[in-house]
C-alpha cells in the first residue's frame, strides 16, 4: 500500500513527518510518497540519519501556512506540498493521503481536488477522541460551521460505517450533542436533524450532553462544526489541564513522590488513554478517496499512528460504504441544495 505524505505539513514539519513515516515504512509495511521541498527533506534525513528507504520523493516548491486564507491552496499556491499531494491522489498515484497542515486549506482541496463522494452534502472532520470506556467519534469536529440538518444526519452515517469497519465498534451508538437529552431540546437546526437521524436506521440513541461525552454516551457524536471544533478544544484542554494538575501534586512532597513511585505503571496508562496523539489525528469525511488529518502539532508517534489508521480507512474500504449509503439518502433529498 501506498500513503502520500505532505512533509511540509505542520509546526515540525518536515522533521517529525520524515520519522513518523520511517517508523510507519518498518512497522507498518507502507510505501510512501513525501511531497514537499526536495532538496530540504533529503538534507534534513541525512543530518538526522533517517532513512528514506521506501520513500519517493514528489518536489513541491510552495508551502501553505497555517494563516494563508483556505482557497489558496487552489488560486494562489497550487504547487504547495499539500496541493500536490492531493492531486497525486486524485490521479491514482498514492491509495491516501495524509497532512496536518491548513485544515481549512485541507477541506478545499480535498472537495475541489480529490472530490466529495457522490450525494455527499459537505466534508467532514471525523476526530477519534478518548472516553472513559475506549473512544468515540466527533462528527464535525471543525470542518463545517454552519450546517443543515441532512448535514448531520450524513456525519451521524459516515461516522457509523468508520466506526464499525475502522475502529471495529459492532454497531456503533450515535448520539446528537444538544443542550439537554429530551427530543424537543436545541435549536431548528438539532430539532431537525434529530427527526432526520431518528429515521435513518442507525442505532441512534438520542440526544447527549456534554458532561455525558466522556463517560461513554455515544461511539458517534454528531454536531455542526462550530459545536464539534469547541467541545474537541474544549476536552483536549481539561484532560491536559487535569494531567499537569495530577503531576504537580505527586511531586509536592517526599510521600506523595512516594505514592507517584507506586503508581507509576498505572499514572503512564492512564496518560496514554487520554493522550490523542495514540489517536494519529481525523479521517477527512465524505471525499472520494481516503484523506486524513494529523493534529498541526504532529510529531512521528502521532505520524506513525495517523498513517496506521489511514491504513485502516484504505483497507476497509470504507469509501464505497459510505456512498452505497448517502446514495439513496440524497435522493431522497430533493430539495436540498448540492
Amino acid at each position: 500500500m501506498k500513503i502520500i505524505v505532505d512533509a511540509f505539513g505542520g509546526d515540525h514539519a518536515p522533521l517529525e513527518i520524515i520519522k513518523g513515516c520511517a517508523d510507519a515504512v518498518r512497522e507498518l509495511d507502507l510505501d510512501i510518497v513525501l511531497t514537499g521541498k526536495e532538496d530540504v527533506i533529503r538534507r534534513v534525513a541525512r543530518e538526522n540519519n533517517l532513512s528514506l528507504s521506501r520513500m519517493e520523493i514528489v518536489h513541491a516548491p510552495e508551502v501553505i501556512t497555517m494563516d494563508d486564507p483556505p482557497g489558496e491552496i487552489v488560486k494562489g499556491k497550487q504547487d504547495c506540498s499539500m496541493a500536490v499531494g492531493l492531486r497525486l491522489l486524485a490521479e491514482g498515484k498514492g491509495d491516501g493521503f495524509l497532512s496536518g497542515g491548513n485544515s481549512g486549506a485541507l477541506v478545499v482541496g480535498s472537495s475541489l481536488i480529490v472530490k466529495r463522494i457522490p450525494g455527499v452534502k459537505r466534508v467532514s472532520f471525523g476526530a477519534i477522541v478518548p472516553k472513559a470506556k475506549g473512544f468515540f467519534m466527533l462528527m464535525d469536529s471543525g470542518a463545517n460551521l454552519d450546517c443543515r440538518p441532512e448535514m448531520l444526519q450524513q456525519f451521524g452515517m459516515m461516522g457509523s460505517i468508520y466506526m464499525e469497519k475502522v475502529m471495529r465498534i459492532s454497531r456503533p451508538r450515535v448520539g446528537l450533542a444538544n443542550v439537554g437529552t429530551e427530543e424537543h431540546k436545541g435549536g431548528e437546526l438539532q430539532q431537525q436533524a434529530f427527526h432526520l437521524l431518528k429515521e435513518s436506521g442507525l442505532n441512534f440513541v438520542g440526544n447527549v450532553e456534554g458532561r455525558d461525552i466522556p463517560a461513554d454516551a455515544a461511539d458517534v457524536v454528531v454536531a455542526d462544526g462550530f459545536t464539534g471544533n469547541i467541545l474537541l478544544k474544549t476536552y483536549e484542554g481539561v484532560a491536559i489541564s487535569i494531567m499537569r494538575q495530577v503531576k504537580e501534586m505527586l511531586m509536592q512532597s517526599a510521600k506523595s513522590k512516594l505514592a507517584a513511585a507506586l503508581l507509576k505503571s498505572d499514572l503512564y496508562k492512564l496518560k496514554a488513554r487520554m493522550d490523542y496523539n495514540e489517536y494519529g489525528g481525523a479521517p477527512v469525511m465524505g471525499v472520494s478517496r481516503p484523506v486524513f488529518k494529523t493534529h498541526g502539532s504532529a510529531k512521528a508517534k502521532t505520524v506513525k499512528n495517523a498513517l496506521r489508521l489511514t491504513k485502516e480507512y484504505v483497507a476497509t474500504n470504507v469509501i464505497d460504504m459510505i456512498s452505497k449509503s448517502i446514495r439513496p439518502v440524497s435522493q431522497g433529498n430533493t430539495a436540498d441544495s448540492p
